[in-house]
This record gives C-alpha cells, sequence and structure tokens, in this order.
C-alpha cells in the first residue's frame, strides 16, 4: 500500500531547515487537539474504575456506554436510536479505516467518494479497500459545500461527508443534508458523516444526518450512517469513546467484522466516556471558551466567525512561504491547506490558497498567536 505522508510530516518537512525566532513562545495552531486539562469528574470517573482493567471489554461496548451514547442522541438531535443501530468504537479514527474497508470488501470495483479537503484516514481507508476514489471539492466558488454530480454518485459504494466541516468550517442544514439522504437511496451508497465537530458550534446547534433521515421520511436509516466523537466535545482525546449509528442492517454485520479486529475500549476508559457523554454542562463551557477565541480572531484577523469546529480556514498569499516565514519569524506553527487536499482533475488543489489555524488554545495564547498572524499578514500582502 502506498500511503501519503501524513499533514504534519508533510508540515515537519517543510519547517526542518527553519530556525524559529526565539525571542517569541512557541505556539502551534496546527492539531485539531483541545489544549484544555479534561474535566475533573471525567478524570475522577476513570481512577474510580481502574479495577476493571481486570476484565476484557467487550466488542460491542458495555451497556451502560451504549445507554449514555444513546441518550446523548436523544437529548442533542431528538432521535431515539435502538440497541441495535449505535456502536460504540474506539474514537473515530479507527471505525473511518476500517469501515470502508469492511464495507468494500465484496464489491467488484468499490468505488468511495468524499469532501475534498478531507481528513487524510479517508483517503487511506480508500487505498487499503483498493477504491477508485471521487473527490467532492469544496471550493469558495460553491460555498464549501459539496456539489451534486448524480452520474458519478450513481456509481458510488460509499460517500463520505463531513460537516461541520474540517478544515472549511462549512455546515450543511437539514435540508441540504436530507438531499444527500435522498441521493443515498435513489442511487444506494451508503452515506456516512463524520460529525465529530457537531458540538463545537458556535451559534445554533448544527444538524445531524440522523434528524435528515428522519426529516425526509427514512425512519429506518437505511444507506445511512453517522459518527461521533467525545474528543473535541470533552476535551478528552485520549479516552478515545466514539459511535457509529444508523442502519441496522450494515452494523449487524459490522459488529460481527469488529469482534475479530481487537478495538476494544478498555473499561475505565468506557466508564469515564459513559459519564462524559451523560453530561452537558462541560460541553457548554468549553463552546464559549472556542467563541471567545473566534471573537478574538475577529477583533483581530477581521473574520467571519464560522457556524462551527473550532478553525479558521484563512486565505493568505502563497501559503507554503507564508507558513515557512511565520514560523521563522514569529515561532507559530499552522498547517497549509493543500496539505488536506488533493489536485482535481483540472490540477487544481482546492486548499492551495488557504491555511487552517486551530483556535485550541488559552485565550490569552490564542490572542497573542492571532497578533503574530496579523503581524506576519501585513508583510506578506
Amino acid at each position: 500500500m502506498n500511503f501519503e505522508p501524513y499533514p504534519f510530516e508533510k508540515l515537519n518537512e517543510l519547517l526542518k531547515d527553519v530556525v524559529p525566532n526565539s525571542k517569541y513562545e512557541a505556539l502551534a495552531l496546527t492539531i485539531g487537539e483541545p489544549q484544555f486539562e479534561t474535566p475533573a469528574f471525567i478524570q475522577e470517573e476513570l481512577c474510580k474504575s481502574s479495577s476493571l482493567l481486570r476484565r476484557y471489554p467487550k466488542t460491542a461496548g458495555e451497556d451502560s456506554l451504549r445507554a449514555a451514547q444513546r441518550e446523548f442522541v436523544s437529548k442533542r438531535f431528538n432521535v431515539e436510536l435502538s440497541d441495535s443501530q449505535i456502536i460504540p468504537t474506539f474514537g473515530t479514527r479507527e471505525v473511518l479505516f476500517n469501515f470502508p474497508q469492511f464495507f468494500l470488501f465484496d464489491k467488484k470495483e468499490p468505488t468511495m467518494a468524499f469532501t475534498n479537503p478531507f481528513y487524510q484516514i479517508y483517503e487511506g481507508a480508500a487505498i487499503a479497500s483498493r477504491a477508485k476514489v471521487i473527490h467532492l471539492n469544496l471550493t469558495e466558488e460553491n460555498s464549501f459545500k459539496p456539489e451534486i454530480d448524480e452520474e458519478k454518485l450513481s456509481t458510488c459504494d460509499l460517500v463520505i461527508l463531513n460537516f461541520p466541516n474540517n478544515p472549511t468550517t462549512s455546515t450543511l442544514t437539514l435540508e441540504e443534508l436530507g438531499v444527500w439522504v435522498k441521493l443515498a437511496l435513489k442511487h444506494n451508497f451508503v452515506l456516512l458523516n463524520d460529525e465529530c465537530y457537531s458540538e463545537i458550534y458556535t451559534s445554533a446547534p448544527t444538524p445531524s444526518l440522523l434528524e435528515a433521515s428522519l426529516h425526509v421520511g427514512n425512519d429506518s436509516f437505511k444507506n445511512i450512517l453517522v459518527i461521533n466523537s467525545i474528543s473535541k466535545r470533552s476535551s478528552a482525546p485520549g479516552l478515545r469513546s466514539g459511535f457509529i449509528a444508523g442502519d441496522e442492517n450494515i452494523l449487524k454485520e459490522y459488529i460481527n467484522y469488529r469482534t475479530y479486529i481487537g478495538c476494544a475500549s478498555p473499561l475505565p476508559l468506557q466508564s469515564a466516556a459513559a459519564v462524559a457523554w451523560r453530561d452537558e454542562e462541560h460541553v457548554t463551557i468549553a463552546r464559549d471558551v472556542y467563541k471567545k477565541n473566534f471573537e478574538a480572531a475577529r477583533e483581530i484577523l477581521g473574520i467571519e466567525i464560522p457556524s462551527a469546529t473550532f478553525y479558521i480556514w484563512l486565505k493568505v498569499p502563497s501559503p507554503l512561504e507564508f507558513t515557512k516565514k511565520l514560523y521563522e519569524k514569529y515561532n507559530v506553527k499552522v498547517l497549509p491547506g493543500e496539505y488536506l487536499a488533493r489536485d482535481g482533475k483540472d490540477g487544481i488543489n482546492p486548499g492551495k490558497d488557504f491555511i487552517r489555524i486551530a483556535l485550541v488554545e488559552t485565550q490569552e495564547k490564542t490572542r497573542n498567536a492571532l497578533q503574530r498572524i496579523k503581524e506576519a499578514l501585513s508583510w506578506a500582502k
């Protein structure tokens, strides 16, 4: 298998000969990892549950965790799931990589489509599945929303959307998601939405593909799946707690597959995750922190505050050169957008004019970094 280097490997290669200005504190706004303490009540539950290490975890997950995740979906999206319509997963990275391999295994000429720019696991899964790839390009011209080409979609077995979107921060309305549900039914492809940023919204809550499925009358979630994670909402990526939910006919076979891959979450992690999924107060606090960071970005950089995520998708002159100079002169790391995307048939990379800035630091550090970026932009124009 020939996998592309990960975006952060490319960034390290780009900056390997650059000596940063030591007069500034080093600040990295590259990775989508909240730089805040995991809430104390989650840590306490993890410690209290440590004796459970003596037991093997079940592939299907503990009843308490499954119940907590179903309650989350019910409270947040007003969607009632049966136990057969949800599977706890070891975060979402593993399911995004292995689900396509499971689902596409018996397809003669498997075809996947996914948004571009994208989370690189989508591409890795396509490579591992020997799947043909169709890119759904997200550009300024289409407001960073995937255009619909039914001729191409009719050839797909699996389509992965990612809304709220990393890195462009765009969102789809309930009606827009509903259009995609209808397409999945019309052309008989499985539609999976990566909803890991659903809880990091700045004003109105963002909709789920599950809601959209009900909205258009697909009450059984036929061909519809979503994934979600605790990592962003609870500042707890180390808990590796996620889920996949939707079409129970697909999930019934997928749980059998998962029995063989050995990715069950340790029981203390499941106990801690269960209390985190059930609590909303700490998520509200986190959202307020991210919103204040965006308000600082609007004040300093003049950006429009996005509807969701904790990213800025910023258009800058010569992004690769800008990234190097920003690091050299101001000791700030950001991620060039082209590392998160691939060239289309027209030879154009939809991320080539942008950088991604992750506002995952404290307000003080965030303002500091944004001021440096503003200074860098003043000489980059």
